[in-house]
């Protein structure tokens, strides 16, 4: 059988730092960012309870596409820290090696395709 994931002997693993902390923090971060953000429409809806008779569905529409558009920025962040965190985890990991495969060529250039090279002294 093969073994897919070979791990490079001697390789020392980084323990883990910040970005353990970050990952655990970003689901909190997430809900509560979005609830903020989401506070500001269902004030403007709940202040302005009559919004057809007074002619403000203006504000209301206004507020709620600033809301929206702040929550997707703020889901867009998350995300990109989550990934950018994820990554630092990844790479702090163990590594891992290749299976070898034979070489057509060799590392030195057969004699035929030498040339000679004057000497500047």
């Amino acid at each position: 059988m093969v073994n897919l994931f070979n791990r490079l002997p001697g390789f020392v693993i980084t323990p883990p730092g910040m970005e353990r902390r970050v990952l655990a923090l970003l689901p909190k971060t997430l809900v509560m960012g979005s609830l903020l953000l989401g506070l500001p429409s269902l004030l403007a809806r709940l202040l302005v309870k009559d919004a057809l008779e007074l002619g403000t569905t203006t504000l209301v529409s206004t507020v709620d596409i600033y809301s929206i558009s702040l929550l997707l920025l703020h889901w867009a962040v998350v995300l990109t820290v989550a990934i950018a965190a994820f990554i630092v985890m990844v790479m702090k990991g163990p590594a891992y090696v290749a299976d070898p495969y034979p070489l057509i060529e060799t590392d030195e250039p057969s004699p035929s395709k030498l040339q000679e090279v004057p000497d500047l002294d």
